[in-house]
């Protein structure tokens, strides 16, 4: 094990969602997510006492399985990007036999996921940070219509990271749908989350609703918020006797869409 950091995050939603998909009631099923698991050597006994961090992937694994999987069904040609990637699993569970789907992480990162989940003939793995604006030199668009997911990432970054994100973006890519989680700032400051601090990583960054990000970039379309609550209330629908209250979804993640 040779993650560092912010990097052994990526086995926390790793974990999350291969237990989520053994439950009985699992609103996913990641088949690729448990066979990776079983192989990994690390202890996640914090990782399996913490109900938020779980709670939480989940909620956002059924927000974004449902948006992802809706723009590739309108654009099945399309060429998904998917930002610190880590070790998701996504194209596993969505994949059409058509699109191009692209991961993009730290050369560290990079390295670990190839050791359990390899490149196939639709799906590569590029090894740059994504603020260097190498990446966008890997990727071969075919169809036109390029969607950049951008999970779990934001809220250890700076604004001027953010910023610098949205720029390459901007800069390189004539048409782009994004779908960027981001925390709100309350969280930022009040959200603890004991596996996440185990990994001595901490949150930085949020904005209170996805707008103020055009103030970043004005290039881009602001189009919708999707709170995270969202997923977690199909995952247990009792906590919609709460999660519709302004201060309580207020402190939410949620995924800021955003189109140029």
């Amino acid at each position: 094990m040779n993650l560092e950091g912010v990097e052994k995050t990526m086995l926390l939603t790793l974990f999350a969602k291969a237990q989520h998909s053994q439950e009985k009631n699992h609103k996913f099923y990641d088949r690729k997510a448990i066979e990776v698991i079983s192989k990994i050597d690390y202890d996640f006994t914090i990782a399996d006492k913490d109900r938020k961090m779980k709670m939480g992937v989940i909620g956002r694994t059924i927000v974004l399985d449902d948006m992802v999987g809706e723009y590739i069904k309108s654009h099945p040609h399309c060429t998904v990007i998917n930002i610190a990637s880590g070790m998701d699993t996504r194209f596993n569970r969505l994949d059409n036999g058509i699109m191009k789907w692209y991961n993009v992480d730290l050369e560290n990162s990079a390295n670990f996921r190839l050791k359990y989940i390899e490149d196939t003939d639709r799906v590569r793995t590029v090894a740059y940070s994504a603020m260097d604006e190498g990446w966008t030199d890997e990727i071969k668009v075919e169809s036109g219509n390029v969607l950049i997911i951008i999970e779990g990432l934001t809220m250890y970054l700076q604004e001027k990271e953010v910023s610098d994100i949205l720029k390459i973006i901007s800069d390189n890519f004539m048409h782009a749908t994004v779908f960027m989680e981001v925390m709100p700032p309350v969280s930022v400051d009040n959200c603890k989350e004991i596996s996440v601090e185990e990994t001595d990583s901490e949150f930085t960054w949020g904005v209170q609703k996805g707008h103020n990000l055009l103030k970043l970039n004005s290039n881009f379309r602001w189009v919708r918020d999707v709170n995270l609550f969202d997923g977690v209330n199909k995952y247990k629908p009792i906590t919609k006797l709460f999660t519709w209250i302004p201060a309580i979804r207020n402190q939410m993640d949620y995924i800021a869409v955003l189109e140029k």
